[in-house]
């Protein structure tokens, strides 16, 4: 069974179509890639399978079951991260993780996994809007992953982050993929990341999926010597 299934996604904003029939899947245990330039409608769609836009056409299932029709329930058992979205500044980084266990109803003990898994202990006792870029990174997916959850959906999962916290992290995410059967789906403008984390690979652009494949498949489909070869010709399209 997948984790996640999108039949025919449709969304449009007045005379634009941001979203024009996308079929994706994700299963357990499996990365899967969301690429392409800005205005593809990688957001839109990412948005559509979170619940916070309703789709003008097509379903959303999770674990099996319709998102719309079971929302709490489905909900509860993804979480979400991306470098555009604030946490609450005034608060300290320990205080916005409790906030989230909390808010997840797990116990406060995945604080301090939390704490020690993405290295946030020096952080703990900063406000939020103290921080980083890098370290605001760092305290998304912490949240992110406060609740376990078996699908995270990740947009740039790793921007802001320096070479070393980003490789760390990478490693992190395609470990818990790989051995606790989590489904992931990740967009990111780094193909070099997007390459040696995920399984599948799905270009979008105009609203539409226009090629997919592993890394290895799509650079031979597109007679390329790289990813970031086939992600120029894509957006030239």
């Amino acid at each position: 069974m997948h984790l996640l299934e999108a039949r025919a996604l449709t969304k449009r904003f007045g005379p634009v179509t941001a979203v024009d029939g996308l079929d994706l899947t994700v299963g357990p245990g499996e990365v899967v890639g969301l690429l392409g330039p800005n205005g593809a409608g990688k957001s839109t769609t990412l948005h559509m399978l979170l619940g916070l836009i309703t789709p003008d056409h097509g379903s959303v299932e999770l674990f099996g079951m319709d998102l719309q029709r079971h929302r709490i329930e489905v909900l509860s058992r993804i979480n979400f991260a991306a470098s555009y979205v604030d946490l609450p500044g005034v608060l300290y980084v320990q205080e916005i993780l409790e906030a989230y266990a909390d808010l997840y109803a797990v116990p406060q003990s995945r604080v301090r996994d939390m704490i020690d898994l993405l290295e946030l202990g020096r952080l703990r006792k900063r406000r939020y809007m103290e921080l980083s870029s890098g370290q605001r990174t760092r305290v998304q997916l912490g949240k992110a992953l406060i609740n376990e959850p078996d699908l995270l959906i990740l947009d740039e999962p790793t921007a802001n982050l320096d070479p070393d916290a980003g490789d760390r992290v990478r490693s992190l995410l395609v470990r818990l993929a790989r051995d606790n059967g989590r489904a992931m789906l990740i967009t990111s403008h780094n193909m070099p990341e997007v390459e040696r984390m995920c399984d599948r690979i799905h270009f979008m652009a105009e609203g539409r999926i226009i090629a997919s494949g592993s890394a290895a498949e799509l650079t031979t489909s597109f007679g390329a010597d790289d990813l970031e070869e086939v992600f120029l010709k894509v957006a030239r399209r």
